[in-house]
């Protein structure tokens, strides 16, 4: 049996990289962004504007992705602020991802800025891992123009935490018989997914580094930490069976997922997103004339965990608001707390358009609803789909910018 050999590529600062090339290759500047204290972020004008990718010169002061913009102003006052550009990320994502599809047909893309390669079998074709890496890395910098960093594993969880060693530019191995040199004498918050309150919780433990975290008592970290404390020992000791997950086929079935650019923590913001999602699906449906009987939403953590869960509506549907409902009610029976990365809609027994069989228990609340679809799509149709936007999403914009659509069953 071949040893598996894992890749995960990350982009060094996605969006300042990004935009950075941009403005060198396409604009003619000469200031790289790169080099000077700059971030990307929301509307400055916004006080709910945040750091979205920052330089590292930016790192320098304290800048931190996440925080506010008048956080990041207050520990550099000479930050400079480009503002986000969705278009320009995704068409850079777009040929990211093609370029590691020519060494390996299992591409598992985990975010708009970073994927898992699995290269199992391809040292014939692009030779030892280290190499194929290096190869991979300078073709993204050549042709490309940003610099990605590589980890190299046996499984998907050190390949990540590899690929968060010494930036940019740079190729790291953590295969398990390294772990105790390269992993273990790190402090405890180093190990990805390992929050600020479960570190003062292993602290109170006496636990400091990841090291101490692998040889403790499983027993007494599930009683102190329930099931997060299992998963967090087999972390530190570098236990993963993932496998790379290479994105489906697109189905005959009407549904959305979208890859955030931040964890999502927050039950009212990820409830913006399935809206967002639920918009899409229903128009989608109301365009070619079909209704949908069954919805399921899937949620993507940040421990690389997927979760899905679906339920069987009363009445076939292809309105906005029945889609978005029943998705919340999904959501929050599936939903534990763990920061979100992906949330997707997915929905099927798909039939043609049909009158609605009336029940004694409506209440005729569809009907304001459909009437409401159907002057929303005219407007979009003649004047684009940015004429008309909820209250909601002006409300939460830069949570409703942070993360992409992609189309499902076109």
């Amino acid at each position: 049996m071949k040893e598996r050999v894992i890749f995960h590529i990350d982009v060094n600062s996605a969006f300042l990289s990004w935009e950075a090339v941009y403005r060198l290759k396409v604009l003619g500047e000469s200031t790289d962004l790169r080099t000077i204290p700059a971030a990307i972020g929301g509307d400055e004008k916004k006080r709910r504007g945040i750091i979205l990718a920052k330089s590292m010169a930016a790192k320098a002061f304290g800048v931190r992705t996440g925080e506010s913009i008048l956080e990041a102003r207050r520990k550099c006052p000479s930050l400079y602020l480009a503002p986000a550009n969705y278009e320009l990320y995704k068409e850079n994502s777009r040929a990211f991802m093609e370029i590691l599809k020519d060494y390996s047909p299992d591409v598992e893309q985990y975010s708009i800025d970073e994927a898992f390669v699995d290269m199992t079998g391809t040292r014939t074709l692009f030779g030892e891992p280290e190499e194929a890496a290096k190869r991979i890395k300078d073709r993204i910098r050549e042709e490309l123009g940003f610099t990605v960093n590589i980890g190299i594993s046996s499984n998907k969880y050190l390949a990540k935490m590899a690929s968060d060693f010494q930036k940019p530019d740079r190729v790291h191995t953590l295969f398990p018989e390294e772990i105790e040199e390269k992993m273990w004498p790190l402090p405890v918050g180093d190990l990805l997914f390992v929050g600020k309150s479960t570190v003062a919780k292993l602290e109170a433990m006496g636990i400091r580094t990841i090291g101490e975290l692998a040889r403790t008592d499983l027993s007494l970290l599930n009683k102190t930490l329930k099931k997060q404390g299992e998963s967090i020992w087999r972390f530190a000791n570098g236990i993963d069976f993932s496998p790379v997950q290479t994105e489906p086929e697109a189905n005959k079935g009407y549904g959305n997922s979208t890859t955030i650019s931040f964890d999502v923590t927050d039950r009212e913001a990820a409830k913006t997103v399935l809206l967002a999602l639920a918009e899409s699906v229903g128009a989608r449906l109301r365009r070619d004339g079909v209704k949908i009987q069954v919805v399921s939403v899937t949620i993507k953590d940040s421990q690389l965990k997927k979760q899905s869960h679906q339920s069987v509506l009363p009445h076939a549907t292809d309105i906005t608001n029945e889609i978005y409902q029943s998705a919340c009610s999904l959501f929050d029976e599936l939903w534990d707390g763990r920061p979100i990365r992906l949330l997707g809609i997915q929905t099927s027994r798909t039939r043609e358009e049909e009158a609605r069989q009336l029940s004694l228990f409506d209440d005729g609340g569809y009907e304001k609803w459909e009437q409401m679809d159907t002057a929303v799509d005219q407007i979009r149709d003649r004047f684009g789909r940015d004429s008309i936007k909820r209250a909601s999403f002006l409300v939460k914009d830069d949570i409703h910018k942070g993360f992409k659509i992609r189309h499902r069953g076109d």
